[in-house]
């Protein structure tokens, strides 16, 4: 008699994204409706409520993203899930988040643009808008799953990587990964690591929400538990309180930067596929990683040497990776649907020491493996 396991399931990649988010202790979610992302807010108004947690559709994007951080300033673990026009709205919260590191995790399931442009096909356009988006130097951590499973997985490292470090964390997947039902083995809850943000330990009265600490992250107390302090968009000391000291305005400044780029081998993720013998690297990410895989299993059995780095961490950009990558093959490939928004930086990563090949979709439809196989074939 066999019998089934229990934690296998098929399972759609909003849906993996929204499960996950309660793993990993997900208790408000504020947003608006908006293809190709609302089944993640479907599930969770069903769910969240059953758990004691809350669920608000707000009035727009704007809305929703403050929530959100007010929401994470009174303790709770926040997720808001949006695309294209949404994200856009998004911006400037985003910004305050960053400025007054509050942890929250955006999720962004790419779809086509600009403005209203392809709302039920996929695309990976956003990829500079979650590094740029919002205005001022900063850094920002951006992850990018390729698979069902996979979404699962690094919704919960998002949730991690938040808290951890005090700062939003963009989830930046696409319509077809968003979509796309494939199988997934839903890991036991005591398996998983969750992290919790650093609680103040100081009297309360000692407490500085932005003290320079040698982690570079600040302890982070809840409002409404007695430990009162000043937030705000403002540049700020230690105390949270606004400040035009220029000294005092660069280190802080300098802080929110360092804290993401000097740990940034804890945060960077990329997987190897088929790199120990090649002479053509394939550099993807998301949906596009799965056609690549694929085409070079195809190119492998017509005597092709063919390597795959899939970036799961899009920023910090995986630069020391790539440029060592770059080392050992002839020319790389780089197959996203944009018009080379990676491949810009893949060039930027090697100094243009080898050829950069690019394969760009811009019409919502995926790239197939046997279009990267053609340019696999090309040359050689």
């Amino acid at each position: 008699m066999i019998i089934p396991n229990k934690n296998i399931k098929m399972m759609q990649g909003n849906i993996a994204c929204a499960e996950a988010a309660l793993a990993a202790g997900c208790n408000f979610f504020a947003g608006y409706p908006i293809t190709p992302s609302s089944e993640i807010a479907e599930v969770l108004s069903k769910k969240l409520p059953i758990i004691g947690g809350n669920f608000i559709q707000m009035e727009d994007e704007i809305a929703a993203m403050g929530a959100v951080i007010g929401a994470s300033l009174g303790g709770a673990k926040s997720l808001t899930a949006t695309s294209g026009p949404g994200f856009s709205l998004k911006q400037e919260n985003i910004g305050f988040a960053i400025m007054a590191e509050t942890p929250t995790v955006i999720v962004n399931v790419q779809r086509g643009g600009p403005s209203t442009g392809l709302p039920t096909l996929s695309a990976q356009a956003d990829v500079m808008q979650s590094r740029w988006g919002t205005h001022g130097d900063h850094s920002i951590i951006v992850i990018c799953p390729s698979s069902v499973e996979e979404t699962y997985y690094m919704t919960i490292k998002a949730f991690n990587l938040s808290e951890k470090y005090r700062t939003p964390v963009i989830l930046l997947t696409d319509e077809i990964i968003g979509h796309l039902t494939e199988k997934i083995e839903i890991p036991d809850s005591s398996k998983l690591e969750i992290i919790n943000r650093i609680k103040p330990d100081m009297n309360q009265k000692e407490y500085l929400p932005y003290k320079i600490t040698d982690s570079l992250v600040p302890p982070m107390a809840n409002f409404g538990e007695g430990y009162r302090y000043h937030v705000t968009g403002l540049a700020h000391d230690e105390t949270g309180f606004p400040t035009n000291d220029p000294e005092k305005t660069t280190e802080m400044l300098m802080r929110l930067y360092n804290k993401i780029e000097k740990h940034r081998d804890d945060i960077v993720e990329v997987e190897e596929y088929n790199t120990d013998d090649m002479d053509t690297l394939i550099i993807a990410y998301g949906s596009t990683s799965r056609s690549a895989k694929r085409a070079i299993v195809n190119a492998t059995k017509e005597g092709y040497k063919v390597g795959l780095l899939s970036l799961k961490t899009i920023w910090p950009f995986a630069e020391k990776e790539i440029e060592n990558m770059a080392k050992k093959v002839d020319r790389i490939i780089v197959p996203e649907m944009n018009l080379g928004q990676i491949a810009h930086e893949v060039e930027w990563a090697t100094r243009r020491a080898k050829p950069i090949i690019k394969i760009n979709h811009i019409n919502g439809e995926p790239i197939t493996p046997n279009e990267i196989l053609a340019y696999i074939k090309q040359g050689k």
